[in-house]
């Protein structure tokens, strides 16, 4: 390909070959219709809410910003804040809310606030006060919640009566927003949440007066005011969180929690099954508490408590009720993630719950068996786990009444597949517009070493047997919360992209990434460096031992937030292996990165400041003998930029050479403008292809 339509620029305008994508499925409970948000072509980064009539199969565009604003679109900061949490780089419809009917959905537009009528295809823009955050129908259609200037406010669904339900004291303190907290780590990207009645809402309020404030400056644009974030870093005060009912005639019920004990609001549930349930979590997230909560008193009970030694996880989709008023919720019990409703278990030890899509009058979870490259979507009623995924493969889902969307990504086929079905049987298949990759991996899917590492080997388009060595180049995540070896193509095309370059690429997935239940996940307690790098190295030289094309004595590593921290500490602590690294936003002092994340793998700081200096990259400055690129975006509000300075100077100090490129304007996520990207790519790999001594620099 020529150099406009390279591969780097392609996948830069097609945000990684995802536009063009459907995703947010909402299914009307009659099975008559599918909303969903799709960009209008494969390299369209707007995306327009759709309708899929499930009866003629017919498509129609339900709201296209290009038709709904007058101008570019222009962000809230709160709006930019939820869309860094979510990683989310596209633009127009990103967020969609509905009725319990599927019929009034909500959206925001540049901080407008509009609803649609699913039915009769009507699109309005109310008039409301703005900027407009996460707006949301209560479940009967009649009036749309939203937050503007930190308060919540309601409006009815034919723009009357625009109010405020519930405004802050003061600076620094908000109603109906998730604190950052909750948004990076607990994965909840909302601080409220309608009754089934339409008539009160469970309303979050945040108190951030008591975090550290931390100045994310622009060096490049010294005249810019510095972005001020509350920034809870580990051993620091957290956002106070606070809960209340308040109805739409005015009225407000404090609820009653212990909130020193249990000051983490992990999860809120609110439907017809029961009453509001909430999950609190202690601050060392060794304890957690599923309460339901008296909306008329505000006050709570106890339902259950799960506590471990090391840390409770959360689990997306619970706790719940099902329709007919049951608890359902995801337990550590007999070596699993198993589900559990009303204390009895419904998933046996073999299977790795991972998420609960959806609670009703059955249940659907994700889970893992024996392979933790595969991901099964499975309905659960009173008997036996039926898999409703057939293909090998990554799959989740959604499901109302008896209509389930299906997706899925295989090693078969580029991209994703989205099948809707109704009793078992396919009535329709949801279109995507993303653009096929123009490269196949030359992939080879391992499991290897004694504890069974999952790993993934991409070598060069074409080669063979007896072509030669190979420089080596390993790109892991190799921390908690993500995992890279997936039985899904799309998993692995900017891999082979690189291993086209001349390289062995290896990805592998070590102890503490999903799939493989809670003792693995706990294994790299208090020693975050030691075991994730140890099983980098341990993959390494397993998939060497049976390819010796590998050339050992070139051994690069690559990789970006906890994936930059380990190619710092594999150069750092492991020289006779690595040769080379490049650490994009790394993390290097932990004491620098938040409470929620850091406390639960290592523990408090002044309870444990021996963990935190072992597992942190300042100290081992000194030992650098290898060459080192450290990269990181200067408007990252979550790994800070003051990572990178701090091992630099480290570095200085130490007289040890090495390379920082600072990106001005680029937060955590990795830029997407198809010049810079492109640049981006090439520089990393003249880089190490200069200092492996590799040919063609």
């Amino acid at each position: 390909m020529d150099n406009e339509t390279s591969f780097l620029r392609l996948q830069a305008r097609t945000q990684r070959f995802t536009l063009g994508s459907p995703r947010e499925f909402r299914i009307a409970p009659d099975g008559s219709r599918l909303l969903f948000l799709r960009s209008g072509s494969g390299e369209d980064r707007q995306h327009i809410l759709w309708r899929l009539d499930l009866d003629t199969g017919a498509e129609t565009r339900l709201a296209d910003p290009a038709e709904l604003l007058h101008g570019a679109e222009e962000l809230p900061p709160e709006e930019r804040a939820r869309r860094e949490r979510a990683r989310e780089q596209g633009g127009g419809v990103l967020g969609v809310a509905t009725d319990e009917e599927v019929r009034i959905a909500a959206f925001a537009l540049s901080g407008h606030l509009f609803v649609a009528d699913a039915v009769t295809g009507e699109v309005r823009e109310l008039d409301a006060a703005g900027p407009v955050v996460d707006p949301r129908p209560d479940p009967t259609g009649s009036h749309v919640a939203y937050v503007a200037g930190d308060a919540l406010r309601v409006v009815a669904v034919d723009g009357s009566g625009d109010r405020a339900l519930a405004e802050p004291d003061g600076p620094d303190r908000a109603c109906g927003l998730a604190e950052f907290i909750a948004a990076e780590e607990m994965g909840r990207s909302r601080g409220y949440w309608w009754s089934p009645d339409g008539t009160r809402l469970l309303v979050a309020h945040t108190d951030r007066r008591g975090v550290r404030k931390w100045h994310i400056a622009d060096p490049a644009n010294p005249d810019a005011e510095p972005n001020t974030v509350s920034y809870p870093a580990a051993g620091t005060d957290n956002v106070i969180v606070g809960l209340a009912v308040i109805g739409l005639d005015g009225t407000r019920v404090e609820v009653d929690w212990d909130g020193r004990e249990l000051p983490y609001l992990a999860t809120v549930h609110w439907s017809a099954g029961g009453p509001p349930l909430i999950a609190l979590q202690s601050r060392d997230q060794r304890r957690m508490q599923i309460r339901s909560v008296d909306p008329d008193t505000g006050g709570t009970e106890l339902l259950c408590e799960e506590t471990d030694e090391h840390w409770v996880d959360i689990v997306a989709g619970v706790p719940a009720w099902t329709s007919d008023g049951r608890l359902v919720r995801v337990s550590n019990r007999d070596g699993a993630y198993r589900l559990v409703v009303d204390d009895k278990e419904l998933t046996d030890p073999g299977l790795q719950v991972r998420s609960v899509p959806h609670v009703g009058a059955d249940v659907l979870i994700t889970a893992s068996e024996q392979d933790p490259t595969q991901v099964h979507v499975y309905r659960v009623g009173d008997d036996t786990p039926l898999r409703l995924s057939t293909e090998d493969g990554v799959h989740s889902a959604t499901r109302s009444g008896d209509v389930t969307v299906l997706t899925s990504w295989t090693l078969d086929r580029a991209g994703q597949q989205v099948r809707v079905l109704r009793g078992g049987e396919q009535v329709a298949e949801v279109t995507s517009y993303a653009v096929n990759p123009p490269i196949e991996p030359n992939l080879r899917l391992l499991t290897v070493g004694e504890r069974r590492l999952r790993a993934a080997l991409l070598l060069p388009t074409g080669h063979r047997p007896g072509d030669g060595p190979l420089p080596v180049l390993l790109d892991p995540y190799g921390g908690p919360h993500a995992q890279r070896v997936l039985a899904s193509r799309s998993a692995f095309v900017q891999g082979q992209w690189l291993a086209d370059q001349g390289f062995a690429v290896l990805i592998a997935d070590g102890r503490g990434t999903p799939g493989r239940g809670p003792a693995w996940d706990r294994e790299i307690a208090f020693d975050l460096a030691g075991v994730t790098l140890a099983d980098q190295v341990d993959a390494l030289h397993a998939v060497a031992a049976e390819h010796p094309e590998l050339d050992l004595s070139k051994v690069a590593i690559r990789g970006w937030s906890y994936g930059g921290y380990l190619s710092a500490l594999a150069v750092l602590r492991r020289p006779d292996v690595f040769h080379a690294a490049i650490a994009g936003a790394p993390v290097t002092d932990w004491r620098l990165y938040d409470t929620h994340y850091t406390e639960r793998y290592l523990g408090h700081p002044d309870e444990r400041p021996e963990v935190y200096r072992r597992n942190s990259l300042i100290d081992d400055a000194p030992n650098l003998t290898r060459p080192l690129l450290i990269i990181h975006g200067l408007a990252d509000d979550n790994v800070v930029v003051a990572h990178s300075l701090r091992l630099s100077s480290a570095l200085v100090a130490a007289g040890r050479p090495h390379a920082l490129v600072p990106l001005p304007g680029v937060t955590h996520m990795t830029p997407l403008d198809d010049e810079v990207s492109e640049n981006f790519m090439l520089m990393q790999l003249r880089w190490l292809k200069e200092v492996l001594k590799v040919a063609g620099t």
